[in-house]
């Protein structure tokens, strides 16, 4: 028995006492405070007071181990317009274990996953907005079902512009309820072209690929017109305009363009609709006999030859962070959009093999992952 529970064992006896005491002295001592006191005397006889009076004690009393409720963990919701297996989610999961969180113990999470559908997105953020979630996770495109909920604190992790998306107004100090990660970088877009140049000496012309709905396109597109005239590489920009969901008609008209453009590669802009569409983008390219070049690592594994851009995967495990900050009572407001600055160069030798093209050793050796 704790010191702390022995002294409260103590004084309820003696409260008792004076209780049993009182009664005796005014000839009551059946039924009091719920108790039949006679027994109790009886049994006085033959154990002792001290002995049946701590019996009663213990009996009334909560033990410590049920003194206390456990507290309730922490609910965090996860929205994703994709599917499972997700790496992305999986990331998120390793930054809470690396934080000290184990799901199901000190944290849960309340999962929903829309299969690229947009009603089912938007089904799934009203269903966490009806829960009890302290925040939720909006991976990817899910931002743009959960930024329609105001009174929960949401973290994001986009390839756009969040200003030009109109999520915040301000990087460093984010009005509203929202914040996160953006991947967007335009010196990251300059280097693509140099990167592809180094792989293809003889590029002279190039496709720009580019979705016209993703915020920020504008800016990389000048990035990327930039570069190209550094090293006089003609730039051919072909523009869709097309949400991440549902067919993709407008997708199909712009690769005939580059395909009747005929021009030495392709680079191609990371955002949701290509990001959907990336194992069509990569045959399109193989079967045009196009080095291509992409923005992240998941559009080199579905088959495009090269990819430079921040890790989706390690901005996830990043977010883990700001959502311990969220659950120790930080405001989206005090945590700054993060802007990527590690970048990982992979190079799919597999489809530079299709393709009859050699990789310069310079570049192989540049290379975070190559794709055997």
């Amino acid at each position: 028995m704790s010191i702390g529970y022995s002294r409260v064992v103590r004084s309820a006896i003696t409260r008792l006492t004076d209780i049993r005491l009182s009664l005796e002295g005014r000839g009551r001592v059946r039924y009091y405070l719920g108790i039949d006191w006679a027994p109790l005397i009886a049994r006085e006889q033959c154990m002792g007071r001290r002995a049946v009076l701590i019996g009663l004690v213990t009996t009334l009393l909560p033990s410590p181990a049920h003194a206390q409720k456990p507290p309730t963990p922490p609910r965090i919701g996860w929205l994703s317009a994709g599917s499972e297996p997700d790496p992305f989610l999986e990331g998120f999961r390793e930054g809470l274990r690396k934080l000290g969180y184990v799901e199901g113990q000190n944290v849960v999470l309340e999962i929903r996953h829309a299969h690229g559908n947009l009603e089912a997105l938007r089904a799934g953020a009203a269903e966490l907005a009806q829960s009890n979630v302290v925040l939720i996770v909006a991976s990817l495109t899910a931002v743009r079902a959960a930024r329609t909920i105001k009174d929960i604190p949401i973290l994001f992790v986009i390839s756009g512009d969040p200003v030009e998306a109109g999520l915040t107004k301000n990087l460093s100090r984010p009005d509203g309820n929202l914040t996160g990660s953006t991947f967007l970088s335009l010196d990251v877009a300059g280097k693509r072209v140099e990167l592809l140049k180094q792989a293809v000496p003889r590029l002279r012309s190039l496709v720009a690929l580019s979705n016209t709905e993703h915020p920020g396109e504008k800016s990389e597109l000048h990035a990327t017109e930039t570069a190209a005239q550094a090293l006089r590489i003609n730039l051919i920009y072909v523009a869709f305009s097309q949400s991440p969901f549902g067919a993709s008609p407008e997708l199909d008209k712009a690769l005939e363009t580059v395909r009747r453009a005929q021009p030495d590669a392709m680079v191609v802009f990371p955002e949701g609709a290509t990001m959907a569409n990336r194992v069509t983008l990569a045959k399109f390219a193989i079967a045009q006999r196009l080095p291509s070049m992409f923005g992240w690592s998941e559009y080199a594994d579905a088959g495009g030859l090269m990819s430079y851009g921040a890790s989706q995967r390690d901005a996830h495990v990043r977010l883990a962070s700001y959502a311990d900050k969220i659950l120790k009572g930080a405001k989206p407001a005090d945590l700054p959009i993060e802007q990527p600055t590690k970048f990982e160069l992979v190079i799919n030798m597999k489809t530079a093999k299709a393709l009859g093209l050699t990789i310069p050793p310079s570049l192989l050796l540049r290379a975070d992952q190559v794709i055997e």
